[in-house]
Order: structure tokens, then C-alpha cells, then sequence
């Protein structure tokens, strides 16, 4: 799976939306992905997941994590094409913890799987906890990576598309955006 054909499945979804956004990371776009519209479709998930999953298998995780929410969907679905466990981190008290019985043995070989990556926030949040846990990261992976080759977890990270999206800060935002209304379609 090339980025073209990535970046099809987007605009065929109307998941990729043009205007003026508010990323998770406070940073302001003219695009967002709204990777939830992609992946409501299963053969989909199912293609995008094998794209992904192609090119993480060479990292030999034996277990995918993901955040909540975005990550779900695709986490689950990498491993599935691995054959691999598939474990989350959500959300409590506003941050991310690993609940719900999961546990990460000492040296357990991990993936952490994303949706959208812009500085990585919520994947470095995920990283922290797998350290915490004793867990070995192997690498990381995300559908989109839209942080213009910023971000750097110390491990691999691959991704289906990578673009060069222009993001701003609040207080450096060019003309046409500042006379925009700004919205925030994505995860809170």
C-alpha cells in the first residue's frame, strides 16, 4: 500500500477535512484527519491494518498496544493481521493508565499503534507507560504521521502516509486561519 492509495481512502471517506482545526496537541491546521470516518468501514480497517501491519512485522513485537480512543481500531486491528495480543491504555482522571487487568511482562516485546501522530503526545504517553511496566518497545506506528519528521520516540516509527501539513501556534496563526472560526472534530 503506497501513500497514494492511503491518501484515497481518506478523501473517498471524507476523512481528510479541509479548514480551520485545533489539533489534540493545541496546534492549529487547515487539514485534519478524522481517521474514525476511514474506519468505519471493516474492508477498510482491514486493508490499512495490513498495510501497517507489512511493515511493523519485521520489529517482532509479541504484543500491540494503543491509545484510547484513536488507536483502537487500528491497534486491534495490526495485531490481528500479526497474530499478536492486543492490549489499550485509556483514560482516568484525565490521563492515560493501563486498566482492566492488562499486564505487561518484564521485557514483553511491544508495538504502540496510533492513528494520527502530529508531536506525539498521546504515543509518548503510551511509551511511558509500557517503560514504567517493564515493557521493551520495539517500535511505533501510526496511519498518518503529520509531524513533518519532528517527532522521535528513540525507536522505529513507520507510518502508511507521511505528509508535510502545516500546523501552527495559537499565537502564530497566518491571517486566513485567524479570520476563521476554528474547530475541534477530534478526540478531547
Amino acid at each position: 500500500m503506497n501513500q497514494a492509495e492511503v491518501l484515497q481512502i481518506f478523501r473517498d471517506s471524507g476523512a481528510l477535512l479541509e479548514g480551520h482545526f485545533v489539533l489534540r496537541s493545541g496546534l492549529h491546521s487547515r487539514q485534519f484527519f478524522q481517521c474514525a470516518l476511514a474506519l468505519q468501514q471493516m474492508p477498510v480497517v482491514e486493508r490499512l491494518g495490513a498495510g501497517l501491519a507489512a511493515r511493523v512485522r519485521p520489529l517482532a513485537a509479541t504484543t500491540v498496544i494503543a491509545p484510547a480512543m484513536g488507536g483502537l481500531v487500528i491497534g486491534q486491528e495490526v495485531a490481528r493481521q500479526l497474530g499478536l495480543r492486543f492490549i489499550f491504555v485509556e483514560k482516568e482522571n484525565g490521563l492515560l493508565v493501563l486498566r482492566r487487568g492488562f499486564k505487561i511482562a518484564p521485557g514483553e516485546k511491544i508495538l504502540v499503534v496510533e492513528d494520527v501522530v502530529t508531536k506525539g503526545g498521546r504515543m509518548q504517553e503510551t511509551l511511558d507507560i509500557v517503560k514504567q511496566h517493564g515493557g521493551q518497545i520495539v517500535g511505533t506506528a501510526a496511519i498518518v504521521d503529520r509531524s513533518n519528521g519532528t517527532v522521535d520516540f528513540g525507536v522505529p516509527f513507520l507510518s502508511l502516509l507521511a505528509l508535510q501539513v502545516e500546523a501552527f501556534e495559537t499565537d502564530k496563526l497566518p491571517p486566513d486561519l485567524a479570520a476563521t472560526p476554528a474547530v475541534k472534530p477530534g478526540s478531547k
